[in-house]
């Protein structure tokens, strides 16, 4: 929890973020995933100063845990003086232990944000999905949390101006705007109404900017100008000297499939799926219409 000091912003943890989305669609599979297709709506999860603390933090919570499709579990929430914003322990259950920063019995507006990434941890935990390493798995959680309806909340608690700052989760608020938008463009929703921080607007908008770009890498027929071009002259030489000679890295890879090299032979190109960025391998071969096995999106490209 960034309160006061200074907040991280670009996208440090991009490909740990797309990998994250690779496996919630592997764990869960495209129609769990689909199952989330309505977001948390901003009046189930509100708070006001008005509001008893104990019984909105169990109101939020259970709302949460409904989202999330966790009927039989509970969530115990307490308040106690922490560094970090919140924490949960991961328990066999139905009973889980969540405790939140003091600062939150003044700051009840972020309290939905905190439990949304607290009860994520809960959900993951059941799933067994996990990434090697508390970082990536604390990537993991936020990237969830957001791509499953819920982590909207957690880019909104994201304020920030010439005097104070303040940010929740792991991701940076791009990153946050990032995977709402990959969640927006498979879902159609329009997130931009819910925010209540106009910083939490103008990351995501940043977020939706970098997510459109992904579905305008080549081999891709959405590609711009200068990618084709570079895309071209990578296939012309892989054609006539073997794909081993090209830098790897990029947003696409040749490979020699089955048959002869050639323009007429097995040359084939893999890239990540805009969606789920899963790697996808087809034969190159002018214009080919692939559809991703774990997504199932269907990709117009020019290989």
């Amino acid at each position: 929890m960034a309160d006061g000091g200074p907040v991280v912003h670009g996208y440090p943890h991009l490909e740990t973020v797309r990998t994250a989305i690779t496996a919630l669609y592997r764990r869960l599979s495209y129609d769990s995933v689909h199952s989330f297709a309505s977001s948390v709506a901003p009046a189930d999860v509100a708070f006001a100063d008005a509001d008893d603390l104990y019984l909105g933090v169990q109101r939020v919570a259970r709302e949460l845990v409904r989202h999330y499709r966790l009927p039989d579990a509970r969530m115990i929430v307490s308040f106690r003086e922490m560094r970090h914003a919140a924490s949960v322990e991961l328990a066999a259950g139905p009973e889980y232990f969540i405790e939140l920063n003091d600062r939150f019995r003044t700051h009840r507006r972020d309290i939905g944000a905190a439990l949304a990434h607290e009860i994520m941890h809960v959900y993951l935990h059941r799933l067994d999905l996990s990434l090697p390493g508390t970082r990536d798995n604390e990537i993991l959680t936020d990237t969830a949390a957001t791509y499953l309806g819920a982590g909207w909340l957690l880019l909104d608690a994201y304020r920030e101006d010439a005097a104070s700052s303040q940010k929740l989760g792991y991701l940076t608020p791009e990153e946050f705007g990032y995977v709402l938008a990959k969640r927006s463009l498979v879902f159609g929703e329009g997130p931009e109404t819910w925010f209540t921080s106009p910083q939490a607007f103008s990351a995501y908008e940043k977020g939706l900017a970098q997510a459109r770009h992904d579905e305008r890498q080549p081999p891709l027929t959405a590609a711009g100008w200068a990618g084709r071009r570079r895309y071209a002259k990578d296939r012309r030489y892989a054609q006539d000297h073997g794909p081993r000679g090209l830098t790897p890295g990029g947003p696409y890879a040749f490979s020699a499939g089955e048959g002869p090299q050639g323009r007429g032979g097995g040359l084939r190109v893999a890239f990540a799926c805009p969606t789920c960025q899963q790697r996808i391998r087809v034969p190159v071969r002018g214009r080919v219409r692939a559809r991703c096995g774990l997504c199932r999106t269907v990709l117009e490209c020019d290989t």
